[in-house]
C-alpha cells in the first residue's frame, strides 16, 4: 500500500469516527422528535440547530473544494439556522440525510486516487484538499462531542 493510500484510508476512518472519535450514527441515535428542538437554559441552540450547523459547515467546505464559483454564506449567521427556526420530522430527516450524503461525497473524493490532496486548490491556492478534509473531520468531531454534552444536559443520552 502506498503512503497516499494509507493517508486516504486514515482520513476516511477519521471522518467516519471510532477510536477516539464518536460515530455520527451513535450521536444521533434514539432521538425522539419531541427532543430535537429542546434547549438547556445555558446553551443557546437545540440538537437540531447544532446538527444543521454541522451540515451547513460540512456542505460549505465541500462546495468550496469542488466549485470555483462557490460563495460561502456570511459568517456567522449563514452557518446556523435562522433565529427561532425549529425542525419538524421532515426537516430533521433532511438534515440527517443531507449530512450523510455530503459526508459520503467527501469520502468519495478521498477514494478517488486522481484527487490530489496536497496540490493547492486552483481557486484558493493558499488551501489544499488535505487541509479541508481535516477541517471537516475536526469540526464534526468537536460538535459531535457537543451534541453528547447537550443530550446529557437534556437527559436524553441513551448510553451510560
Amino acid at each position: 500500500m502506498t503512503d497516499d493510500e494509507v493517508v486516504r484510508q486514515q482520513l476516511i476512518a477519521l471522518l467516519r469516527g471510532g477510536n477516539a472519535h464518536l460515530y455520527f450514527e451513535r450521536a444521533v441515535s434514539q432521538f425522539s422528535l419531541d427532543d430535537i428542538n429542546r434547549k438547556v437554559s445555558t446553551i443557546s441552540y437545540s440538537p437540531w440547530e447544532l446538527l444543521e450547523h454541522m451540515r451547513i459547515c460540512q456542505w460549505d467546505i465541500l462546495e468550496f473544494i469542488r466549485n470555483p464559483e462557490y460563495k460561502s454564506p456570511p459568517w456567522p449567521k449563514g452557518y446556523w439556522p435562522a433565529e427561532g427556526e425549529s425542525a419538524d420530522e421532515n426537516k430533521w430527516k433532511k438534515t440527517l440525510g443531507d449530512f450523510r450524503a455530503d459526508l459520503s461525497s467527501v469520502e468519495n473524493l478521498l477514494g478517488d486516487s486522481s484527487t490530489n490532496l496536497y496540490q493547492p486548490i486552483p481557486h484558493a491556492p493558499e488551501y489544499n484538499i488535505f487541509r479541508e478534509i481535516l477541517l471537516i473531520a475536526d469540526h464534526n468531531a468537536y460538535h459531535l462531542g457537543e451534541l453528547v454534552v447537550l443530550r446529557k444536559a437534556l437527559s436524553i443520552w441513551p448510553y451510560s
